[in-house]
């Protein structure tokens, strides 16, 4: 697996919505790759602040940066 197929697989990854074999293939590369799990933690470090309760300002962003990081474009 290549960093670029990781990035574009990493929501469905957090999301625990891929298959057996593709979340092998993204765990194997986190095991080897020190910038993916880098990437992985800022990930999932953004996920956090965005997902903070009571904190409706952040709604619309959280919405346009979750659509964009889902957008395989």
């Amino acid at each position: 697996m290549r960093c670029q197929d990781l990035v574009e697989l990493v929501t469905d990854y957090l999301e625990d919505s891929l298959d057996a074999a593709a979340q092998q293939r993204v765990e194997a590369h986190l095991d080897d790759c020190t910038p993916c799990q880098a990437y992985l933690t800022q990930f999932r470090a953004t996920i956090a602040v965005f997902t903070l309760d009571d904190n409706p300002p952040f709604d619309a962003l959280r919405s346009r940066l979750l659509a964009a990081y889902s957008d395989p474009a």
